[in-house]
């Protein structure tokens, strides 16, 4: 390595290799001369050689006015460290050291390493060995030393530069970078504290000051506890230096895996240290959303709303089938693997609300999960779902299941999400990926409303001008038709911003096209220097950009948003596709009803007879307790239950002109609530009168609060009557549910008011696991019998006071429908079967109303268990 004296632009900078113990200079002199004559020889100090290429290199190098003395040792630490320090830009030749980073790549030599992470290392090297840090990577795995020292190297003997890196400079880099690498086994506690005492004593041996330690866990979720336990306990960094833990997907299965996996790493590693990684924030249009719409905010904040944008789709299309995979696939399948990650995180940025300061990691996280909160949640129709044809005789095949085996894996999915916020509500965002299609691309794409209508004939219409050519911002990810990363902004929306140092504007191109017009229509701009995913998101583990992963938090909303559709789809059947071009038109759906369908039924050449889907289930008519029975998988059945409350409500209107519903608390009426909201738009709102059955005494702005529930759910999302909903009176006076205040007198004369003969057209119920129905519970001493009024009561768990209408009040209904869900309630209504009229003992037995139309809606888990 030659350090060469050099001038330019009239400053010239002294480089000089000075022994540590002698401080005699190796070369000092800057006339022309010298540097010619060192530029075509190697320089040599004992057993030690350094080649003359590095001359030039460096004298490509940006220059100051500078002496600088790089302290020579023989160890080859020393030598490595030294070089690194000379290589990259100079201006930082005069800057005290930063300290010193040791990167641990737990699974070096697995594929994910292979293919991306070592890369994605000798990337950060090269951008970061002028910028005063210094670096050592520790490749670990299982594997014995001498053949996981043999597979890793030759990995790290296959990296490459970027095609604008000088290929002297590569060179150089590059061998540096094997220097400073090495392979560990790391299979015991043992193990871990010698990696921890060997990093300290190479520090130590040479005067380094440690700033940090990155381990990168390129390995399966189950090894990840046993491993953070040992991390924690032997190989952390000493006080002063950080810690950094890389946590690749899967994130669990569902919510209860994710939560279950989150509480063991909690134990061991702070928030702060942990980066789980979604790849897909790497790549970067994704990356750019963000920026884009800070930078453009004069122009999209008057447009970014309901009023203006049509709808929102996420996709991520791929030609390859799991071939090889389907053992992975079996566990998780599309939505798991790319919907509940990759692409959700990409609606994420697009929908949530912009924080101040897009750079602040912490308002950006705190801005995605108030997006989380503004969704509906999913249900069954909220999901069109697919598999490949090939697809069960492939996994039959690798998991060596018998003949008749049949997977009722997705491999295809669009989903339908929608956001209850003031900015979203009404805009359907469309996620859509799937396996085995006809093209690899991925793409987030907001497309707007066009209320203009053109007398001009399209032929003659200008792309910049025309306000009835479509208007879209598309975000795309790469490969498809540019096979490029790629920000497009119609041209008859706005001239965009955009960062000169990072996007270039690319030309127009007229004879390609992307959804349906030509490039030109188009302001495009693609990355002025192209970068992999995990080189991005390497650098932003370095510099602790916390806002490119996933946190705790993040993940488990994200979990709770997709694991109810998770579960209800296990028994949805499956489009069968051929695969390919092949596939036509199969896989196009559309919104129907407030879901989604197929636009096509599948043709009779693709149902195989000798395949067994699960069908969907039908509510079966029966009896319990002597009254009507209906019973299904819990979405069928709440589907039954609107409807059937929707028929009423409409008979209702048509006799009396009105309709009285009495609604319950707790969380099975929730999902009801939604459906109601979602799919009836013949409900007669405006003519229906909303009661409570019972309330918790606490504000009714309080979460806890049925009403605060039923408003969040239902009242906020249909168009009742303002006078025609009547919350129960529990907070009178700035004092809860006192009697001297009489709220349940106040609500007796109201509904003896406006309800006639105090007999309300349907009261909906549900069960607690000891039998309590309202706020009625067992042994209570008010409102089991007596008078049909309302009454104060105590419940056995917090709050523990409440107020209920009596059961006597219930029974004068017209209909009373009991709705039961869940395993939980399995044990009761086993019970219920069994048991007489014993109100005191379960309420829930009293209920018989005195006009006898009393139905129950029971599920198959609750029921069967």
């Amino acid at each position: 390595m030659s350090f060469l004296p050099f001038t330019r632009k009239g400053a010239t900078c002294l480089i000089s290799l000075a022994h540590p113990a002698t401080g005699q200079r190796l070369c000092h002199t800057p006339d022309s001369a010298t540097h010619q004559s060192l530029q075509e020889r190697d320089l040599h100090w004992g057993e030690d050689t350094f080649p003359a290429p590095l001359a030039t290199v460096v004298s490509e190098a940006p220059v100051l006015q500078c002496s600088w003395v790089c302290p020579f040792s023989p160890k080859m630490l020393g030598r490595v460290l030294c070089a690194a320090l000379f290589v990259g830009a100079l201006q930082s030749l005069a800057e005290a050291s930063q300290g010193h980073i040791s990167v641990v790549l737990l699974g070096a030599t697995g594929d994910l390493a292979k293919k991306y992470l070592w890369q994605g290392l000798f990337q950060l090297y090269m951008d970061q060995v002028s910028n005063g840090h210094s670096f050592t990577f520790h490749g670990a795995a299982l594997t014995a030393q001498e053949p996981g020292e043999r597979l890793m190297f030759e990995v790290l003997k296959k990296l490459s530069c970027p095609p604008d890196e000088a290929p002297n400079r590569c060179a150089v880099l590059k061998d540096q970078f094997l220097k400073l690498s090495q392979y560990h086994q790391l299979s015991s506690a043992e193990n871990y504290t010698a990696l921890s005492r060997e990093i300290e004593a190479l520090l130590r041996q040479e005067g380094l000051k440690e700033a940090g330690r990155i381990f990168y866990f390129s390995v399966p979720p189950f090894a990840y506890t046993e491993i953070a336990r040992h991390i924690n306990s032997s190989c952390r960094p000493p006080p002063g230096a950080w810690l950094r833990v890389v946590l690749e997907k899967p994130f669990g299965h569902d919510l209860e895996s994710a939560q279950q996996l989150a509480a063991e790493l909690t134990g061991f590693f702070r928030e702060e240290e942990m980066y789980r990684v979604d790849h897909y924030l790497g790549k970067q249009a994704v990356a750019h959303i963000l920026p884009f719409r800070d930078q453009n905010r004069q122009f999209l904040d008057p447009i970014w709303n309901r009023h203006h944008v049509e709808r929102v789709e996420v996709v991520l299309k791929e030609t390859v089938d799991a071939k090889g995979r389907t053992s992975f696939y079996e566990q998780y399948g599309v939505i798991r693997d790319v919907l509940q990650n990759h692409l959700t995180e990409a609606l994420m940025f697009l929908i949530m609300e912009l924080p101040a300061n897009v750079s602040r990691a912490e308002e950006v996280l705190q801005h995605k999960l108030q997006s989380f909160q503004s969704l509906w949640g999913l249900e069954k129709n909220s999901a069109v779902l697919g598999q490949y044809q090939a697809y069960s005789s492939q996994a039959q095949e690798e998991l060596q299941q018998a003949q008749d085996y049949v997977s009722t894996t997705p491999t295809f999915a669009g989903v339908l999400i929608r956001s209850d916020s003031l900015r979203w509500e009404g805009v359907p965002f469309l996620l859509t990926s799937g396996k085995a299609l006809d093209e690899r691309v991925g793409y987030a794409r907001v497309l707007f409303k066009n209320r203009a209508y053109c007398t001009q004939s399209e032929t003659l219409r200008d792309a910049g001008h025309s306000q009835c050519k479509a208007k879209q911002i598309i975000f795309y990810f790469g490969h498809g038709a540019l096979n490029t990363p790629a920000v497009l902004v119609s041209r008859n929306l706005f001239r965009p911003v955009m960062p000169k140092d990072s996007w270039k504007e690319a030309v127009a191109r007229s004879d390609l096209h992307i959804f349906g017009q030509p490039l030109s229509d188009y302001y495009v701009y693609s990355p002025v220097k192209e970068r992999d995913a995990y080189s991005v998101l390497i650098s932003n583990i370095y510099h602790g950009r916390k806002d490119f992963f996933i946190t705790t938090e993040n993940l488990l909303a994200s979990w709770g948003f997709w694991t109810p559709l998770l579960d209800s789809i296990s028994h949805q059947p499956l489009r069968l596709y051929p695969g390919g071009v092949e596939n036509q038109h199969l896989l196009d759906f559309e919104m129907v009803s407030g879901g989604l369908a197929f636009t096509l039924a599948e043709p009779a050449e693709l149902l195989n007879p000798t395949r067994h889907m699960p069908s969907d289930y039908k509510a079966i008519q029966s009896k319990y307790r002597q009254s009507p029975l209906v019973s299904a998988w819990s979405e069928d059945l709440i589907s039954q239950l609107a409807s059937d409350m929707e028929e009423a409500a409409v008979r209702s209107v048509a006799r009396s002109g009105h309709f009285h519903l009495a609604l319950s608390g707790g969380s099975s009426p929730v999902i009801l609530f939604q459906r109601l909201a979602r799919h009836h738009y013949g409900f007669p709102w405006k003519h229906t009168h909303i009661w409570l059955v019972d309330e918790r005494c606490v504000p009714l702005t309080d979460s806890e609060s049925n009403f605060f529930s039923l408003h969040s759910h239902l009242l906020q999302s249909v168009r009742v009557p303002y006078f025609n909903i009547h919350p129960m009176p529990v907070h009178l006076n700035r004092r809860l549910c006192v009697e001297e205040d009489r709220g349940t007198e106040l609500y007796a004369k109201d509904i003896v008011a406006l309800v006639a003969n105090a007999s309300f057209d349907l009261v909906l119920l549900g069960v607690g696991t000891d039998g309590h129905t309202a706020s009625l519970f067992p042994r209570s001493e008010n409102g089991l019998e007596g008078a049909p009024t309302v009454v104060l009561t105590e419940s056995p768990v917090k709050p523990h006071q409440r107020m209920s209408l009596s059961l006597p009040l219930i029974n004068r209904a017209r209909q009373v429908f009991v709705l039961v869900l869940g395993k939980g309630k399995h044990d009761i209504t086993t019970l219920l079967s069994r048991v007489g009229h014993e109100p005191t003992k379960w309420p829930i037995s009293g209920v018989s109303p005195s006009s006898g139309q009393l139905v129950w809606y029971v599920d198959y888990e609750a029921l069967l268990g």
